[in-house]
């Protein structure tokens, strides 16, 4: 898929939850599509709250969906302040009590978000922050035709659709 570059504003989330939706059916995982759309929603919008504009910047984010045999891949880029999600202390079975208690909000979404994919993996780059979700392909016949058709591409030595 080509990647996508939007502002970094709220009114643009719809934009991206078309791309990962979009992303989620060229990969075959529709059933996991809502979650991982929520997942990209969470991080796109703390990227613009508080990324972007809690501490006065501007900037875009990229997105880039890259899909092979085994993984569907959602890359998202932003200049922000540095920031790295899967280091923060998230909801967790000890701290589930006390956030109840105290009607806290955060940590929530990055949990929810945690929770939608296999993996979630950060980087900073540059002047980047690059947060890398992926969710497993596990439908065997799913991963059997992409890697057949991989198979064809290196013999023909072509692009298959």
């Amino acid at each position: 898929m080509e990647p996508l570059e939007v502002p970094g504003s709220l009114d643009y989330l719809q934009e991206i939850r078309q791309y990962v939706a979009s992303a989620a059916q060229e990969a075959g995982l529709e059933r996991r599509e809502a979650s991982l759309k929520r997942a990209v929603d969470e991080i796109a919008t703390n990227i613009i709250t508080h990324g972007y504009n809690e501490v006065g910047l501007e900037g875009n984010i990229y997105l880039e969906a890259k899909i092979d045999c085994e993984s569907l891949d959602i890359v998202l880029e932003d200049t922000g302040i540095p920031f790295d999600p899967t280091k923060r202390e998230t909801v967790t079975g000890e701290t589930l009590r006390e956030l109840l208690e105290n009607l806290d909000p955060g940590g929530w979404g990055l949990y929810l978000a945690k929770e939608a994919v296999d993996d979630w993996r950060y980087e900073r780059v540059g002047d980047r922050n690059r947060n890398i979700l992926i969710v497993n392909r596990t439908n065997g016949l799913t991963r059997l035709k992409c890697c057949f058709r991989k198979i064809c591409q290196t013999l023909l030595g072509q692009q298959l659709h």
